[in-house]
């Protein structure tokens, strides 16, 4: 093996860090050393490791099967996370949300925060229109590219 120190409790430490927010990677640097944890989304989980079911004696009537949920980061008018952090609805806990549902916005309008690092980053409207879903409650965090919004 190579000289590359690894420190297990460091990276047990941001693997609890993954589990406890929900993120799905992390990642720390100092001067020439880096460390990085990533882990797969829980769908994605899911999905790599199947459950066999045993077979059912008689065939009951066949249930309609969900359709699997659509990629709302594709909706046209989808509002998209810019950044890794934590939405908030609300500019301080006392305040009523920056917007809600049914709501009609204009353009360049504060939809929500997104803090990271503590910064508090507004998310603004790309365009005018009505509120049709807020995806993200305030305290939730929230992934680059997670949809946050539907405008239509």
């Amino acid at each position: 093996m190579s000289g590359l120190l690894v420190d297990a409790d460091a990276i047990r430490a941001l693997a609890e860090i993954l589990t406890d927010t929900g993120l799905t990677e992390i990642e720390i640097a100092e001067k020439d050393s880096r460390i990085r944890v990533a882990r797969a989304p829980a769908s994605v989980q899911a999905v790599a490791a199947p459950v066999a079911a045993p077979a059912p004696v008689a065939a009951p009537a066949a249930a309609p099967v969900p359709a699997a949920p659509a990629d709302l980061s594709r909706h046209p008018g989808a509002v998209n996370s810019p950044m890794v952090g934590v939405a908030y609805l609300t500019p301080d806990p006392s305040s009523p949300p920056f917007v809600s549902e049914g709501q009609i916005v204009s353009a360049g309008q504060t939809l929500l925060l997104i803090e990271a690092m503590k910064t508090f980053n507004q998310i603004k409207a790309p365009k005018s229109g009505t509120v049709k879903t807020l995806l993200v409650a305030s305290g939730d965090p929230v992934e680059f590219g997670q949809p946050l919004a539907i405008i239509e």
